[in-house]
């Protein structure tokens, strides 16, 4: 019987090899079109039809990737997508890239890891490489995804078949930093899987970091991810502290930053946002607390980057109050639904909570986002006001929660009675300004 490691390498080699990514969000499309860009024939796998036939009418949904270059790869033929993971039969490599987000209790769901690798397993075979990147916690590509992809065959990872989990990097809306050029961690259940995880990786991406397990990968993934919350955590109570204080937070901050070692510069914000920093941390806790340890830095960062939006909230309260008016019945705009400037990702978005606890004191909620012109909140359809200038005009009161480019600290200013700044989107123009309050 051939050898699956050496057919398979050969086959990456020789850029025969076929792949499939399980997957077409925020993370599955843009490595679905860097490794179509780089010559595989790839597949992409989705439940949603919406999303499969965007591609292939070769329509992109991600602002990320331009729909040119989905274009361009239908044309050649080097991309397409179906829901139907029969396609498996004649794939070589599959990258899955399904969500990982947590429970209403805090607990992570994992229910998308293991549809997907139950899916994966009927079709698995002799010469395939499976890499997971999806954010979990560290003995889940061992302990979970590998049980459920052996369990209806004889397969052996490392000799028949490959294993490996490659963490995804994604941070959406960067233009430095994109899947091609930002490094790729790959950990293999054996060195075979690892190898055969940098032969693959390589042929698309600029620098492929291999580690021993995936373990490693995994835990390096969560501590990417809680590094940074743990910090932003403490930035947002050090802006609770200093406006006890009477102290400018963010004259402090870029003070900080002036010192060239030693410092990374975060900043406070209402809440936080996207996939995998208010998530990834509580996978590691979660697994931890199964072996009777308690994480207190997640658990501690975690509490108080909780309490943020309904520390924004308070100030909004207070800042009408200041003007003896009452949150209740008060209109409030809200400037900004996304996580973050300049894209489309609502995931765990901050400026919802606000809205929500908003709404829970009758205030009557507004919102403007030129990236989100509607969204759900709780049972409520909303939509982005059509007249920005209107809107600020009409508000008791501006909310700055995401600070999207197109806010101009100048109209803001003239238009607005009252604007509660959380991110220092008016910078020195709302510094010492009586109609700003600033975090």
């Amino acid at each position: 019987m051939e050898d699956s490691f050496e057919i398979l390498k050969n086959k990456i080699e020789k850029n025969e090899a076929r792949m499939a990514v399980v997957g077409l969000g925020y993370v599955g499309l843009p490595l679905a079109t860097v490794f179509a860009e780089a010559g595989y024939p790839v597949t992409g796998i989705d439940l949603d039809p919406i999303k499969t036939e965007k591609v292939n009418r070769g329509e992109s949904y991600i602002p990320d990737i331009e729909t040119a270059r989905i274009r361009k790869l239908r044309e050649k033929k080097l991309l397409q997508a179906t829901n139907d993971f029969g396609v498996l039969k004649d794939i070589d490599l599959v990258s899955i890239c399904v969500p990982t987000p947590l429970r209403k209790t805090g607990d992570p769901d994992l229910s998308f890891i293991i549809n997907a690798a139950e899916k994966i397993a009927p079709f698995m075979h002799r010469g395939m490489a499976v890499a997971f990147e999806s954010s979990t916690y560290p003995g889940t590509t061992r302990e979970l995804v590998l049980p459920k992809l052996t369990a209806d065959n004889s397969l052996r990872v490392g000799e028949d078949f490959f294993l490996i989990f490659s963490p995804e990097r994604i941070d959406p809306g960067r233009k430095d930093w994109t899947t091609k050029n930002t490094p790729k961690i790959v950990g293999g259940i054996s060195e075979k899987c690892t190898e055969i995880a940098v032969r693959w990786y390589e042929k698309a991406l600029d620098t492929i970091i291999p580690v021993s397990s995936p373990e490693v990968a995994e835990m390096a993934k969560l501590l990417e991810n809680t590094f940074r919350m743990i910090n932003i955590g403490m930035v947002n109570e050090l802006a609770m502290m200093c406006n006890r204080l009477n102290v400018d937070v963010w004259e402090v901050i870029e003070a900080a930053a002036t010192k060239p070692f030693g410092f990374m510069k975060f900043t406070p914000g209402p809440g936080l946002g996207g996939h995998c920093i208010p998530v990834d941390p509580h996978y590691l806790s979660w697994k931890l607390k199964s072996l009777h340890y308690t994480a207190r830095f997640i658990d501690l960062a975690s509490e108080i980057n909780t309490n943020m939006p309904r520390y924004t909230v308070q100030l909004i309260q207070d800042a009408l109050n200041l003007q003896k008016k009452s949150l209740n019945g008060s209109q409030v705009l809200v400037l900004g639904a996304a996580y973050k400037p300049d894209i489309d990702d609502m995931r765990e978005s901050p400026s919802l909570d606000v809205m929500h606890l908003l709404m829970q004191k009758n205030a009557i909620v507004h919102y403007h986002d030129p990236y989100i012109p509607t969204l759900r909140l709780d049972d409520t359809i909303m939509n982005s006001v059509a007249d920005l200038n209107q809107a600020l005009t009409d508000a008791d009161c501006v909310a700055i929660l995401t600070n999207h480019s197109c806010y101009k600290p100048e109209v803001l200013l003239e238009k607005s009675r009252l604007i509660v700044d959380t991110r220092n989107a008016l910078g020195n123009a709302g510094k010492n300004n009586p109609k700003v309050v600033r975090l």
